[in-house]
């Protein structure tokens, strides 16, 4: 019998402007995304088991972009995977993570980035071939939720 694999989960959001533009962090250089772009967000810490996803997503945000206030849907958009090698993660064990994208707008507040990346923009993804700037779980979340776009306009 084959034996089962264990996820961290990470909740990610894609965060819009009033210009329908989405927030891109770039990848820490010396970071499993370096010379790709993340999405706002982390991973369910052990002890907020029973505490909301949107909880959560408000600490990550937070923590991530500073005080900035959003309006979540609290409905997820997509899910993708994303392999970090022990290499790259503080444990020194391969960390196998499954993505929950959600969608807010950004309603006030100022984005102030911290040292978990090297800076942002804001991007049209309909203007963007999703493979130039992002890889991985991210790449697979945002593809899946460009198509499910497409097919709810």
């Amino acid at each position: 019998m084959p034996k089962k694999d264990l996820y961290q989960v990470s909740l990610k959001v894609i965060l819009k402007n009033d210009k329908d533009e989405v927030l891109i962090l770039n990848g820490h250089p010396r970071g499993s995304f370096a010379g790709f772009y993340d999405l706002p967000g982390g991973r369910i810490h052990e002890d907020e088991f029973t505490i909301s996803y949107a909880e959560i997503i408000q600490r990550e945000i937070a923590e991530e972009i500073g005080d900035a206030k959003i309006l979540l849907n609290p409905k997820p958009v997509a899910i993708g995977r994303h392999f970090t090698p022990a290499s790259m993660t503080s444990e020194k064990k391969d960390a196998r993570i499954f993505y929950v994208f959600f969608e807010a707008k950004l309603v006030g507040g100022e984005i102030k980035i911290s040292k978990e990346h090297d800076g942002f923009k804001w991007v049209n993804l309909n203007e963007h071939e999703p493979e130039k700037l992002f890889k991985s779980g991210i790449l697979e979340g945002i593809k899946m939720y460009l198509s499910e776009n497409k097919l709810n306009n």
